[in-house]
């Protein structure tokens, strides 16, 4: 079967197509014929501590597919099921899947709204559900809006009741937000935002920050937060990782720090957020309360074309790959 590879090099990424066995499960696992998978940028910049150095390996880590066998101890799941979920090595024709990490495509989603349906909405309900604990009414500020997981940020935050301002360097892409709820729209890169933030809050700052961005915003979040915010760092594509911090606002203001990322997260912990994911999100799918944004879709053999526009930065929701 065909299958990318990721390779790091000094301050690069490079895309090599390999011709590699098709998978057998172990137990536990599902094999799966690949339909899409969903681009993650973090996978695409040098230095985010994703690649070991000078090591090659599979590409992609997001994607939906047809189950073609299941491993030993599965339960569950059938031959022939349309699953979604993470993906180790998703930019192939076939993979493997954990099963506790599978989530069966509700009927409405398409294969590329499925593939990217896992990855953005787990760091969603990370962020805002079981570490940032939003409520209806709260305010919240999502720096760099437009991403994949900004735009999924939002659509959960709207789902639970709570009000959205973000931030983006294109009033075009805020626009196109402010129709999914967007209510607040914060055209800007630097970090200038926190007089608006400040004014539509009538004062008194966020409940929750998620900052996608990195370090170059991380001083103007924090003083963007109410009493007892939260502040979620989920990204640096900056590449600032980086920042003081004024502890006199983290004392007074009794703010909440905390850090979005499966790099040190065990099986188990990602099998439990699934099992999260599923009771919390996954009704609301299949409902259509939450629709996966999917900007641009590309052929299999085209993804260094797809590299090079996410790398581009015009997109907003998430970049595709689709398999013949």
């Amino acid at each position: 079967m065909k299958s990318w590879w990721i390779r790091p090099e000094p301050g690069a990424i490079a895309l090599e197509q390999r011709e590699v066995p098709v998978p057998r499960p172990g137990p536990g696992q599902l094999a799966l014929r690949i339909r899409a998978a969903a681009l993650n940028r973090g996978e695409f910049i040098a230095g985010h501590g994703l690649h070991a150095s000078g090591t090659a390996r599979p590409a992609g880590f997001e994607a939906a597919g047809e189950v073609t066998e299941v491993g030993a101890g599965v339960t569950g799941f059938a031959p022939g099921d349309r699953v979604m979920g993470r993906c180790d090595g998703a930019f192939a024709e076939h993979g493997l899947m954990q099963a506790g990490e599978a989530c069966v495509v509700p009927e409405r989603l398409s294969w590329e709204q499925a593939a990217c349906a896992t990855v953005t909405y787990l760091t969603a309900h990370d962020m805002l559900i079981a570490q940032g604990r939003l409520r209806a009414g709260e305010w919240m500020l999502v720096t760099g809006i437009s991403s994949g997981v900004g735009v999924a940020a939002l659509q959960v935050a709207k789902a639970i009741g709570a009000r959205v301002m973000g931030t983006s360097r294109s009033p075009e892409k805020l626009q196109r937000l402010q129709a999914l709820g967007l209510d607040v729209p914060l055209a800007t890169r630097a970090p200038d935002f926190v007089p608006a933030v400040l004014e539509a809050s009538g004062g008194r700052g966020v409940d929750l920050v998620v900052n996608t961005v990195g370090g170059s915003l991380f001083g103007a979040c924090i003083e963007a937060m109410g009493f007892e915010a939260r502040l979620a760092t989920v990204g640096y594509v900056d590449g600032v990782v980086r920042a003081e911090l004024d502890l006199m606002a983290l004392h007074a203001k009794r703010l909440q720090l905390f850090g979005v990322s499966n790099k040190l997260r065990t099986l188990q912990h990602r099998i439990d957020a699934a099992a999260a994911l599923a009771r919390d999100l996954l009704p609301w799918l299949a409902q259509g309360r939450l629709v996966p944004l999917v900007d641009k879709v590309f052929a299999f053999d085209a993804l260094e074309d797809a590299r090079r526009a996410m790398e581009a930065g015009e997109h907003v929701g998430k970049i595709v790959l689709r398999m013949e």
